[in-house]
């Protein structure tokens, strides 16, 4: 018979209780395009229709591990969120600006 599955965190310890949460925190943090756009609740086609363009476009953009940034932002724009770019280094983060003039 299944389990609920408060029933079976109930049963976990305290410390593993923290490491599924935080394990579940930076999954949600980190998360390719396809999978971004379903936990948004949009399918490739209702994508497509706001973007104009046709719904295989939306599959090929999702499969893709190089494109341009102004592209990356019309998808991420049309999905009802913000592109930034961020440097991270050992002793900080930069937010790059040069591709605010893209926006316009």
């Amino acid at each position: 018979m299944a389990r609920k599955f408060g029933t079976l965190r109930a049963a976990m310890s305290p410390e593993s209780q923290l490491r599924a949460k935080a394990a579940t925190e930076q999954m949600l943090q980190e998360m390719p395009l396809q999978e971004l756009r379903q936990a948004r609740g949009l399918s490739q086609k209702v994508l497509a229709e706001v973007l104009h363009v046709q719904q295989p476009s939306i599959a090929k953009m999702e499969k893709r591990t190089d494109m341009y940034i102004s592209t990356l932002r019309s998808h991420i724009e049309a999905m009802g969120g913000k592109l930034e770019v961020v440097a991270r280094f050992p002793d900080g983060a930069v937010k790059i600006t040069n591709f605010s003039d893209l926006a316009a």
